[in-house]
This record gives structure tokens, C-alpha cells and sequence, in this order.
């Protein structure tokens, strides 16, 4: 995968469409940008805006200038969309769900207690082809750039956490073996399903609902003092990640594939059957017990997480079940690869 593929995407109204005729020239200060028109937690211009923010400390954009990363004005754009999108999160994920004495036991009752509908048990045996291309693209967001948000944690933890995060980190990075990064594994899948594997191909399809799921872990992820919450985001996809995994890994059999297009499940088959343990134990819990004051953003983290997953899961349903597609735009004939 290039380290830059992509161009700035379509705008989805006038915070991005702002937004992104000052990204396409050089870098100068923001004046007056207008607020965002749609919902915070799910809006299609608010989230790409964000998401495109998020991005200049990623692989950024071909028609964005480098020097826009640190652009003060810019920062000072962001900062208020990540106040409205934290303050919504915390108002919509509720209080704590459990007692902070025991954080992974608190994390492991989260993931049991969300029993909503499930993809992962529909695509296992009623998914078509198209179903699973989509799912892939709607991930795409995160997996073609997978560990990277959760990343930014690493020189903001001590002790036992530390040693647990870079352990998770290390297997999601391949174990030393650039072709075995999880992202790249991810490329591949989408390859053998008939689509791009390049990073950023299928932005303009991807709605804001599944962009959220995205920037809710660079939110975490780049502020030292939400720590704990990228912590317990972390968890709780690790926790959350072995059964789906089997699920897609069997429905892509069902319909006749393997290989390539399920070497990503079964690998996190195994690896997140390991991480999970790791995560609610050595990294979340650790970091409770060496800061407790943290606790009750650890418990955040994860139900952010969930809080975020249940509208990109009600979407792809709904839209499915109508014969419709889940994604802003349908997919185009399968590529040849």
C-alpha cells in the first residue's frame, strides 16, 4: 500500500466543503468557518470534516500541503469539533456500568451486556458477496490503517500497560513480517473480494455513521489525558473481536473462498483470543490499578465504542434487508486484481 493514495474526498456539506477548499490550498489561518449543520454523533459533514482533520497526522492527503498538520488555525477548527463530539459521547454513553474495583471484569460485562443485533451472525449464513464487499469497505476506514490510532497510546503509559499495549501491537504490526501487518492482510481480503486495497480508495463511500467508529479512537488516541479511554476502546474491540472474526472467516467459506479472503479473520481468530486477555487484564486493568483516577474513562472508552458500533450495525441491517445498499454510493462491478 502507497504511504499516500488518496485525494481529498467529496464534501458533504459546508463544514466540509470549507474545510476542504482551504486543505487544497496553502496553508494560511482559518477564518471564519461555520458550524457544522448535522448531527454530531453520526453526520455526514461533520464526520468527514473531522475525519479529515484526523488524517493529516496519518497518511494526510496527495493535494494537502504537509505543512497543514500544525497549522494552528486548523488545530484551534478541530479542537472545537472534538469538544462537541466528546461532550455527545459522554451525554449518550451514560455512567459508569459497573463498579470500578475490578475494571476487566466491569469490560468483559460491557461486551456481554451488548446483545443487539449482529452482522457478524447474519453474514455467517445468509450473507451474499455484495454483503461481505461492503463490510469491507465500511472497515476499510480503520483496518487498511489498524493499531495505528490505538498507537498514540504507547509513550503515554508505564509499567506493566506499557509492556501489555506494545505486546497487542506487536502481533496487530505482523511480528516482524511486513507481509503478516494486519492492515496489509486487510488489503488483501478486499483484493480477493473484488475490491481496491488502497488505502483511501472508498472514502466517498463510507457514511458518517462508520467515519465516527473511526475518529472516536483518534479522538482517544491523541489527547494524553483521554489515555484511559483509548485504553478501554482498545479492550473492549479485543474483547469483541474473536467470535465475529469466526463468523465472517465461516460465511466467506460458505460461499466458496479462502485463502486470501480469510487470512485476516482467522488471524484475528487466534491473535484477539489471546489480546483479549491481555487487553482487560494487563493493559486496562494494569493502568486502574497503578492510576485508578482513570477507571471511570477506561469504562468510557469502551462503551464509546459500542455506543458508536450500534448505528453502522443498524444501517448495514436495515439496508440489506431492503435489498438497498449500506454504503453512501453502491460498489461498482468487482475489479480484476
Amino acid at each position: 500500500m502507497p504511504l499516500s493514495s488518496v485525494r481529498l474526498p467529496e464534501p458533504r456539506g459546508n463544514l466540509s466543503e470549507y474545510l476542504f477548499d482551504r486543505l487544497s490550498a496553502p496553508p494560511e489561518a482559518l477564518v471564519d468557518p461555520p458550524r457544522a449543520g448535522d448531527d454530531v454523533l453520526a453526520g455526514e459533514d461533520f464526520q468527514l470534516a473531522l475525519y479529515a482533520c484526523y488524517e493529516l497526522h496519518y497518511r494526510s492527503f496527495d493535494d494537502v500541503a504537509d505543512d497543514w498538520e500544525w497549522e494552528p488555525s486548523l488545530l484551534a477548527f478541530r479542537a472545537g469539533l472534538e469538544r462537541a463530539f466528546e461532550r455527545r459521547l459522554r451525554e449518550a454513553s451514560g455512567p459508569d456500568a459497573a463498579p470500578r474495583d475490578d475494571t476487566a471484569a466491569a469490560l468483559f460485562a460491557l461486551i456481554a451486556a451488548a446483545d443487539g443485533p449482529s452482522v457478524s451472525r447474519f453474514l455467517e449464513t445468509r450473507g451474499t458477496l455484495d454483503h461481505f464487499r461492503e463490510l469491507a469497505v465500511h472497515r476499510s476506514a480503520y483496518q487498511l490503517k489498524e493499531a495505528d490510532p490505538h498507537s498514540w497510546a504507547i509513550p503515554r503509559l508505564t509499567g506493566p500497560a506499557k509492556v501489555a499495549l506494545v505486546e497487542i501491537q506487536a502481533d496487530e504490526y505482523g511480528g516482524g513480517r511486513a507481509d503478516r501487518l494486519h492492515s496489509q492482510l486487510f488489503a488483501n481480503t478486499m483484493e480477493a473480494l473484488g475490491l481496491e486495497g488502497r488505502y483511501g480508495a472508498y472514502l466517498d463511500h463510507i457514511p458518517g455513521s462508520t467515519l465516527a467508529t473511526v475518529n472516536v479512537m483518534s479522538l482517544f488516541g491523541l489527547h494524553r489525558r483521554l489515555r484511559g479511554a483509548i485504553v478501554g476502546h482498545l479492550a473492549a474491540v479485543e474483547i469483541d473481536s474473536s467470535v465475529p472474526n469466526r463468523r465472517y472467516a465461516n460465511g466467506l467459506r460458505r460461499l466458496g473462498l479462502s485463502g486470501a479472503a480469510t487470512d485476516f479473520y482467522d488471524e484475528h481468530v487466534e491473535a484477539d483470543a489471546v489480546h483479549e486477555n491481555l487487553a482487560a487484564h494487563d493493559l486496562a486493568g494494569s493502568l486502574a490499578r497503578d492510576q485508578p483516577e482513570l477507571a471511570g474513562d477506561i469504562l468510557f472508552g469502551a462503551r464509546a465504542m459500542l455506543l458508536l458500533d450500534e448505528p453502522v450495525t443498524a444501517r448495514m441491517l436495515d439496508r440489506w434487508s431492503q435489498g438497498r445498499t449500506s454504503l453512501l454510493r453502491p460498489l461498482g462491478a468487482p475489479v480484476a486484481v
